[in-house]
């Protein structure tokens, strides 16, 4: 089938790349040239294992394509993906539609045949009929537009497993013929197992901002048992793995640490609250705004933790900071508690080195007054204290011995969970961890 892809951010680039790869013919569209440019020519604008060698066979392939033309999108398919990002509005925890609406004005006028428009982004419930009634305004006459929303669920250092691998796809259709449309388009995954719940639109834009709020809670929930666990001299790790073998609760989303950051979940749970109070059933959402509120407030924990170990002040005090981007596997450093618990240690007073295998240079954009070093060895250079925010398997590979024979002190907070801390308190390190008693 021949569709566009309205949005080639991180959803977008990667959704084109998978629906080339299963066999379709893609356009994808932005608005910026530059990075319609380096997509065309194969190169990827961002870190995602496997996506590389993906978009680089569907470019080669003739499958896949790029342009910044919204009348070469109207040109081209009957059937458009919008992937425009939905970020929070300035001053208020609602999400900000105008990318959406704005691909809306530029692309219906233009049409000249009936399509299909499926929307992937996160969106307050009730959008995708607001978007119907628009584009039955805007659409020439005598063409037809349906609207269906097919929420995506990727996580990111995941992103092309979960697109071509999904645990579920989920349509909103408000017809059969789009949902026959949306069954065709992905009948390669179907075909592989994968469960197929076609619902209304509404149901539909619920299924992402309900499966984010969850797991914000459950990030949140073992957090705060972890601080249970801190007063009372418990193991939050083997709380959390008792918990996990209960097949009611499940394992994922149960390691404590530092918390959620990243681009969806602290502001898709905001304006799940906003949408919710303005339907008149803030109520029932309002316990997601101390989620919110205790997940950032596990990053001040972790900042008075270093603190106290480096002997309560920072002043003077060489701080490194493993890790930058808000999770393995990414180089995304947007709301990254690592990048923001090491501005905060800065702005206290120490000197921050940090390193990144993948993130230094969204992280040096981002908070330019922190120093970037090349290896975790050179960060940890006459430390005072080391600070694990990041867990990438290089850093759990580390040789505390070895490292110990560099820094100034033998001081570490693991802000994971991950370390093996018999071996760093073998090596005579000194650990703090959120949720387990060690010295």
């Amino acid at each position: 089938m021949r569709m566009t892809v309205i949005g080639t951010g991180y959803l977008g680039a990667v959704h084109a790349a998978c629906l080339a790869h299963i066999g379709h013919n893609v356009l994808g569209i932005d608005a910026d040239p530059a990075r319609a440019g380096t997509l065309a020519h194969g190169i990827a604008p961002f870190y995602e294992p496997g996506f590389d060698e993906l978009l680089t066979r569907a470019v080669r392939s003739g499958k896949l394509r790029f342009s910044t033309s919204m009348a070469d999108a109207a040109a081209f398919a009957d059937v458009h993906f919008v992937c425009v990002g939905t970020p929070q509005l300035p001053g208020s925890e609602a999400a900000d539609l105008t990318g959406i609406h704005a691909v809306l004005e530029d692309l219906l006028p233009r049409l000249t045949r009936d399509c299909l428009v499926v929307g992937k982004s996160t969106v307050p419930v009730g959008t995708t009929r607001a978007i119907a009634r628009k584009a039955a305004r805007l659409a020439p006459p005598g063409v037809l537009v349906e609207v269906a929303w097919n929420p995506e669920f990727l996580r990111e250092g995941m992103a092309v497993q979960d697109t071509l691998s999904p645990d579920r796809l989920v349509v909103g259709v408000m017809s059969d013929r789009s949902d026959a449309v949306l069954r065709s388009i992905y009948q390669p995954l179907l075909d592989q197992g994968t469960p197929f719940i076609s619902t209304d639109v509404n149901t539909a834009e619920l299924v992402k901002v309900s499966a984010n709020a969850f797991l914000a809670t459950k990030i949140s929930f073992i957090n705060a048992m972890s601080d249970v666990c801190e007063v009372v001299g418990g193991d939050i790790s083997t709380l959390s793995e008792a918990l996990g073998y209960d097949r009611r609760i499940g394992r994922g989303y149960l390691s404590a640490g530092l918390g959620f950051g990243g681009s969806c979940l602290a502001k898709d749970i905001r304006a799940f609250v906003a949408r919710a109070e303005e339907l008149g059933a803030g109520a029932s959402m309002s316990f997601l705004r101390e989620v919110d509120l205790y997940n950032l407030r596990r990053r001040r924990q972790t900042v008075e933790i270093a603190r106290d170990l480096a002997g309560g002040t920072f002043t003077r005090r060489n701080v490194a900071v493993l890790g930058a981007a808000f999770k393995p596997g990414t180089d995304d450093v947007r709301d990254s508690p690592a990048l923001d618990v090491a501005a905060a240690v800065h702005r206290q007073g120490a000197c921050v080195r940090v390193h990144d295998p993948r993130a230094t240079e969204n992280a040096r954009a981002a908070m330019p007054s922190l120093d970037y070093l090349p290896s975790a060895e050179q960060a940890c250079e006459r430390a005072d204290v080391v600070m694990h925010l990041t867990e990438w398997q290089q850093y759990r590979d580390l040789d505390p011995a070895a490292l110990g024979t560099i820094v100034r002190r033998r001081r570490i907070v693991d802000g994971r969970n991950v370390l093996p801390p018999s071996r760093w308190l073998a090596a005579g390190w000194t650990v703090r961890t959120l949720g387990r008693a060690l010295r």
